[in-house]
């Protein structure tokens, strides 16, 4: 009886229809071009079994003949928007202690509401860094099934961090023997842990290699893996395609992570200038979330965020956004992180604005959340750009972006491989 009800709740978040993907002719007023940031005045796109098979304008490229039309006149397209840093599982607008209480079933069934939000913000791309139980790996099979409405996921399973670390639970008395099913101390069991998250189906891996904001006991300027630990995951998450993101704070951390060899460094708040050109010289992309600081100082004492939480917010905070600042202008790769979860699901978007007050142009910032993403994931052939041969994941909005990027906080349309799943009625 339990296992029916938890199946009715998740089935009955999902969309009631949407509109099959077929044949179809598509046109707005204006394109996006991500590559250049010149706008494409009346676009047309023929998109065919999910993907632009034809791009052009409608002048050149007229509506063939008997093909379903996609008119989104009075809006602007470009490419669905990728977030590499979520925790689909999370929801900041349930008290701390309350949540931390949620069983998996439960918390799988919160991640399946996120998800559809998170699609209807117009991002048609996740990476979800971190969920207990395989959780958010099942959520994605849903959705890749037709059984439920959301993102593209790219899904790490539980987060690996070290006995007492950030990726631990500290919260309870030790007589109660708890640990995070992530935890792996030695360079030997960090690997087992690696292998077990791709047996049950990570398509990603994450691991922690500093002390961080939302854990107890543990300081975010601390580094907790060593760089053979961090080597030995990149190693075995490599040699099956996987990309590894490390979630660091602490200059020291960041450092190791990189030279460990991961493919991105999460929140990156202490950076110094060494760190910076290590980035650099190793390609590793930052994802740095700016926005969610806002959301912690305001609601959090309100949420039952604990104090000694609230503190190193607050020792993050700034130094984060002047971080932030300097790798921009230093010309670090970055991609768009936003750690939703700390802050609600759907308003992932509110950051791009935050990027651009902290040193990006408006399309560096829409390219962190597109092509860079999609070059993060080794995705750069098929997602990210509105280009023939592309994935159609296309959002629209009315207004040009490149002038004011908060627009995408309102997306009015989104389609993601040629279905479509809000329209401007909506």
């Amino acid at each position: 009886m339990r296992t029916t009800t938890i199946i009715g709740s998740i089935m009955a978040l999902a969309v009631s229809a949407h509109i099959e993907a077929t044949d179809q002719y598509l046109t707005a007023d204006a394109m996006v071009d991500i590559k250049t940031g010149k706008i494409v005045s009346s676009p047309a796109l023929i998109i065919s079994n999910g993907k632009i098979v034809r791009i052009g304008t409608q002048k050149n490229l007229p509506k063939p003949q008997g093909m379903d039309e996609v008119d989104l006149t009075g809006h602007t397209i470009m490419p669905g928007l990728m977030d590499m840093h979520v925790h689909l599982t999370g929801d900041a607008t349930t008290p701390f202690f309350v949540e931390m209480g949620y069983s998996l079933p439960r918390q799988t069934v919160v991640a399946v509401k996120n998800a559809k939000t998170t699609l209807m913000a117009g991002y048609t791309t996740v990476r979800n860094v971190g969920a207990p139980g395989y959780s958010v790996i099942g959520v994605r099979d849903g959705i890749n099934d037709g059984d439920i409405v959301g993102p593209r996921i790219y899904a790490a399973g539980p987060s690996l961090g070290i006995t007492g670390g950030h990726c631990d639970n500290n919260f309870l008395a030790p007589e109660l023997k708890v640990k995070s099913e992530g935890v792996a101390d030695g360079v030997a069991a960090v690997r087992a842990k690696v292998r077990e998250n791709i047996k049950y189906g990570a398509n990603a891996i994450k691991l922690c290699a500093t002390g961080g904001v939302f854990s107890k006991g543990t300081k975010v300027g601390i580094q907790q893996y060593t760089v053979d630990e961090i080597k030995a995951a990149v190693d075995e998450a490599h040699r099956r395609g996987l990309t590894v993101a490390a979630h660091a704070h602490g200059t020291e951390g960041i450092k190791a992570a990189i030279i460990g060899g991961v493919d991105s460094v999460e929140h990156a708040s202490f950076l110094d200038a060494e760190a910076i050109e290590l980035a650099k010289e190793y390609g590793t992309y930052l994802s740095m979330d700016i926005y969610n600081t806002e959301y912690t100082l305001t609601f959090g004492e309100k949420n039952g965020v604990p104090e000694e939480n609230l503190n190193k917010e607050r020792q993050v905070s700034k130094r984060q956004r002047d971080s932030f600042s300097r790798a921009v202008k230093a010309g670090a790769k970055m991609v768009f992180g936003s750690d939703a979860a700390i802050y609600p699901h759907g308003d992932n978007a509110k950051q791009l604005s935050r990027m651009v007050r902290y040193g990006m142009t408006p399309l560096q910032a829409l390219q962190a959340a597109t092509i860079n993403s999609a070059t993060l994931l080794g995705r750069e052939g098929d997602l990210g750009l509105l280009e023939e041969g592309y994935m159609a994941d296309i959002i629209a909005v009315r207004g040009n972006p490149l002038d004011d990027v908060s627009i995408l906080e309102n997306v009015a349309f989104v389609m993601k491989e040629g279905e479509t799943y809000k329209t401007p009625e909506q």
